[in-house]
C-alpha cells in the first residue's frame, strides 16, 4: 500500500498550498465582511464578490475541477490523489468553490459525466464545470427515515413524453445558491418492483412549474447562505422523459456510485478543518497565560492536542487507505473502509473543534473565531450521506460475515 504522490501531483498540490497562502486565507475577512453587508441588506443568498475575483485566478493556476478521475474533462487525479487536495481546500469553507470543487456540485458533474446523455451534458454538465451554474442533490425527505433511502417516497410517473414529480424534500443543499439552476431528484418510479428497483434519479430544472422553496433550513442557526439547505415541495413538476438518469429503478445504482467517492472527499475536508481548529488552538494557548503561566503549559492542555494530533493522524492514515483502495480494488471492496472513515473523521474533527472551542473560552462560542461554525458544519456530517448508525450497520455486518463460517462449523 502506497502512499507516495507522484512528483506532478506534489507540485500541484504545493501550488493549491500557494494559493490558499497568497489568495484564500488573507481573503476570509472579505468573505466574511461582504456575506455582513447582504445580511444588513436583508438577503444573504446572494455570491461574495470575492468568490468570483478568485475563479479565475485558480483557472489561470490550472486548479479548477481537479476531481473527475476517469474523465477528460476533469483534473485526472486519482481518488487518493484528490483526496489530499480536498484536505488542503477544506482548511478554509467556501475555498472549494474557488476551485470549483464543492459539493453537491461535484458528485452531481461526476452522475451527469457517467450517466447523462449528450444534451444533459452540453446543458447543464459543460455550466457546471465552467462554474457558471449550481446544482443541487435532492434525496432526503422530512416524512420519512431517510437514513433508510428504500423509504423515500417521493414519486416519479410516466406521463407520455415526461415523467411527473410529486414528493416533498428537505436538506436540500445548494438550493439557495441564486445560481442554483438543476437538481438532481431521487424517487420512486415502480412502488411494486424489488426493493432496491423501485427508486430512479431524475434531472429537474430548478426554475420548472411545481417547485416551491417552502424555507431555508438554519443548522444551529446558521443558514450557510448563499448556499443553504432547503426544504422543498414538489407538486405536479413536470420534465422531459430523457431526464430520467441510465434508466427506470436504477436510482441505487446511480447512489452508489455518486456517494462512495462524496464520503472521502468530505472526510478529507473534515481533516482539513480539524487541523485548521488544532492550529487555532494551539496559537491560543500559547499567545495567553493563566495562574502565572502559559496555557499551553497546564498539563491538561498538552495532553489535549497531544490526543488532537494522534487521532488526526489516525484518521487520515484510514482516510488513504479508503481512497488507495477505491483506485485499486473498487468501492465495493472498499466499503468497509468508506464506511469506518465516515464515522471517525466527524467525530474526531468535533473533538478536536470542542477542545479548540474551550481553549478560546467564552471567544470560542462567538463567531469571532470561526470555531462554533466550525462545529456546526461539522456536526452535520454525522447525518449527511448516511448516519453514523447505518454506516456502523454495515462495518458490524461486514465483521460478522467474516466470522459466521468459523461459528457454524464450530457449532456443527
Amino acid at each position: 500500500m502506497n502512499f507516495e504522490h507522484t512528483d506532478k501531483v506534489k507540485e500541484l498540490l504545493a501550488r493549491l498550498e500557494r494559493f490558499m497562502d497568497k489568495y484564500i486565507y488573507p481573503n476570509e475577512k472579505t468573505y466574511d465582511d461582504q456575506m455582513k453587508a447582504f445580511r444588513e441588506a436583508g438577503n444573504p443568498w446572494q455570491v461574495p464578490q470575492i468568490l468570483e475575483d478568485l475563479k479565475p485566478k485558480a483557472q489561470e493556476e490550472g486548479l479548477w475541477n481537479l476531481f473527475l478521475p476517469e474523465s477528460e474533462r476533469g483534473g485526472g487525479l486519482s481518488n487518493l490523489e484528490y483526496s489530499s487536495a480536498c484536505e488542503i481546500m477544506g482548511r478554509v469553507g467556501w475555498a472549494s468553490e474557488v476551485f470549483n470543487c464543492s459539493a453537491p456540485d461535484t458528485g452531481n458533474m461526476e452522475v451527469l459525466e457517467r450517466y447523462g446523455n449528450e444534451r444533459h451534458k452540453k446543458e447543464y454538465l459543460e455550466p457546471l464545470l465552467q462554474g457558471k451554474i449550481r446544482s443541487a442533490f435532492l434525496m432526503t425527505e422530512p416524512d420519512v427515515a431517510s437514513s433508510d433511502a428504500t423509504n423515500i417516497a417521493t414519486r416519479i410517473e410516466r406521463d407520455g413524453d415526461e415523467y411527473v414529480i410529486n414528493g416533498r424534500k428537505w436538506w436540500s443543499s445548494g438550493v439557495g445558491d441564486p445560481r442554483c439552476k438543476i437538481a438532481i431528484v431521487m424517487g420512486k418510479t415502480d412502488p411494486k418492483a424489488d426493493t432496491y428497483r423501485q427508486q430512479s434519479q431524475i434531472l429537474m430544472p430548478l426554475d420548472a412549474k411545481g417547485v416551491k422553496i417552502v424555507r431555508m433550513l438554519p443548522v444551529f442557526g446558521y443558514d450557510d447562505a448563499p448556499h443553504g439547505h432547503a426544504e422543498v415541495i414538489l407538486e405536479n413538476v413536470r420534465v422531459p422523459a430523457e431526464n430520467l438518469l441510465l434508466g427506470e429503478g436504477r436510482g441505487f445504482e446511480i447512489s452508489q456510485g455518486r456517494l462512495g467517492p462524496g464520503r472521502i472527499h468530505h472526510c478529507m475536508r473534515t481533516i482539513g478543518v480539524a487541523e485548521r481548529a488544532l492550529e487555532k488552538m494551539c496559537q491560543r494557548l500559547l499567545s495567553r497565560e493563566a495562574f502565572g503561566k502559559k496555557i499551553a503549559d497546564h498539563s491538561v492542555w498538552e495532553q489535549r492536542v497531544a490526543e488532537a494530533r494522534t487521532e488526526i493522524e489516525m484518521c487520515r492514515l484510514l482516510t488513504l487507505k479508503a481512497a488507495y483502495m477505491m483506485d485499486t480494488v473498487g468501492n465495493k471492496v472498499a466499503r468497509t473502509e468508506i464506511a469506518m472513515i465516515k464515522v471517525a473523521a466527524p467525530r474526531m474533527a468535533l473533538k478536536v473543534i470542542d477542545d479548540a472551542i474551550q481553549a478560546h473560552g467564552g471567544g470560542g462560542v462567538t463567531t469571532d473565531f470561526g470555531l462554533a461554525k466550525m462545529y456546526s458544519g461539522i456536526r452535520t456530517l454525522r447525518l449527511a450521506d448516511g448516519p453514523d448508525e447505518v454506516h456502523n450497520r454495515t462495518i458490524a455486518r461486514l465483521e460478522f460475515k467474516k466470522h459466521m463460517n468459523k461459528v457454524r462449523a464450530a457449532a456443527e
